[in-house]
């Protein structure tokens, strides 16, 4: 495993910390939020279906980022993740741009690439000059995938420029790739006080994050180092004494995806899937507080080895009341006084949750959302995966900025084929519903 020697003094500070701070959780008062109370926003557009079957080319929707084209912001793109079926590119109306196969199998018997998070980064400094990258995490090969951004490029605006020797985040041999304990969630950060920009990478079945800093490479390619890597807890200390973990698989550690960094101050914010938002420097230095928990944070479960599901026991009523497990989908609402939320898919209730990104509120929750149908033909979402907020204006398709969700079942859906896609949903609604 690619870990710096000061990984694990930051570990037990965490573990430490975070089991005081565990138990001065109160006990939630309000047992069961319904998130069909939330107010209903309704998407304009959605992305084509796609399907995760031999048919379908094993493309399965799962997360969103939005690059804005300065000089024609109607003209910018969403780019997005469809794991094994790659990179999908589409324009404003949801139309297809272009599509990336992911790479393919290093060996007969080895993973394929598997596209699972990505992120953007601007004006990176290459060989070959400055650029805007649309990275990826490619969980099937442990390794990070950077694509350059040039809107009106023949062939498509996507070129690949990653380092052929751009080495595995996590594994240390093809092996250990093949387990899939490999790169997962992804989040992108430029440090403003000395211009160098990273990625922040989460590990499959673990609760390691990784930072990892962007280099360039020869010939205009795009490569990476490990700076350090922290472990947030798997193990949690109740208020009544006792200790829990969520349940899972035997040897399946509660996983971070959804990640998001606030450009403004470098604040990393973490989804530990059965646990809550974790809060911390994107640096991986200084203590994360949880800012929020789960519904099902301390509900004991004893896992089926037949059914390959969790038994549930009694919920003695420590978890939160805005989340329900998994969480997922972390992305920032910005405002240039340093105001703007931090939206959350809840994925277990089909719903958003919105907090305050000031810190000096401390992350308070401010309301939540759901993504309802427009029509019958344009549906909402369901157990959103990934989701992108760009609060700016992106020309008269939405003049207030774009949300970007990804829908776990589309419907009408094709008989039983697993369908995927995006909704695309104006800004404005979303901050409306979180003002109401």
């Amino acid at each position: 495993m690619n870990r710096s020697t000061t990984a694990r003094p930051l570990v037990l500070a965490v573990a430490t910390a975070l089991a005081a701070a565990a138990l001065a959780v109160p006990a939630r008062a309000d047992h069961r939020a319904s998130g069909t109370s939330l107010p209903a926003v309704t998407p304009r557009a959605e992305t084509p279906v796609l399907h995760d079957d031999d048919a379908g080319g094993n493309a399965d929707a799962d997360d969103p980022a939005i690059w804005r084209n300065a000089a024609a912001p109607g003209r910018s793109l969403v780019i997005a993740t469809a794991k094994e079926g790659g990179l999908r590119v589409y324009d404003l109306d949801a139309r297809p741009v272009q599509s990336i196969a992911a790479p393919p199998a290093a060996g007969e018997d080895d993973a394929p690439g598997r596209f699972n998070n990505v992120d953007l980064v601007q004006g990176l400094r290459l060989s070959s000059g400055r650029a805007d990258l649309a990275v990826t995490s490619d969980r099937g090969h442990d390794r990070l995938r950077f694509y350059r951004i040039d809107r009106d490029r023949p062939g498509g605006p996507l070129t690949d420029v990653t380092d052929p020797a751009a080495p595995p985040v996590f594994s240390r041999d093809q092996a250990e790739i093949n387990d899939q304990r490999t790169a997962y969630g992804l989040a992108t950060w430029t440090d403003r006080a000395t211009g160098k920009s990273f990625a922040l990478v989460s590990r499959r079945e673990r609760t390691s994050i990784a930072l990892l800093e962007l280099l360039p490479a020869a010939g205009g390619k795009v490569t990476y180092r490990t700076v350090r890597t922290l472990d947030l807890p798997s193990t949690f200390r109740l208020p009544d004494g006792t200790s829990w973990s969520p349940c899972g698989e035997p040897g399946e550690l509660p996983q971070v995806e959804g990640m998001v960094v606030d450009p403004a101050d470098g604040t990393l914010y973490a989804g530990q899937e059965d646990i809550g938002i974790w809060r911390l420097r994107a640096d991986l230095t200084g203590t994360p507080k949880l800012v929020d928990t789960v519904r099902e944070y301390g509900v004991p479960g004893v896992y089926d080895e037949e059914t390959e599901e969790c038994t549930p026991g009694a919920d003695p009523g420590y978890g939160g009341t805005k989340l329900s497990a998994d969480v997922e989908g972390l992305t920032l609402v910005t405002e240039p006084d340093g105001d703007g939320y931090l939206l959350a898919s809840s994925q277990g209730d089909n719903t958003f949750a919105g907090y305050d990104r000031e810190l000096a509120d401390d992350n308070e929750y401010e309301g939540g959302f759901r993504v309802a149908p427009a029509s019958g033909a344009l549906d909402g979402s369901e157990e959103c995966d990934g989701a992108a907020a760009l609060n700016a204006p992106l020309g008269s398709a939405y003049p207030n900025g774009l949300l970007v969700v990804q829908d776990g079942h589309d419907a009408p859906g094709d008989g039983d084929r697993p369908a995927t896609n995006f909704k695309f949903v104006d800004l404005g609604t979303v901050l409306d519903a979180l003002d109401d």
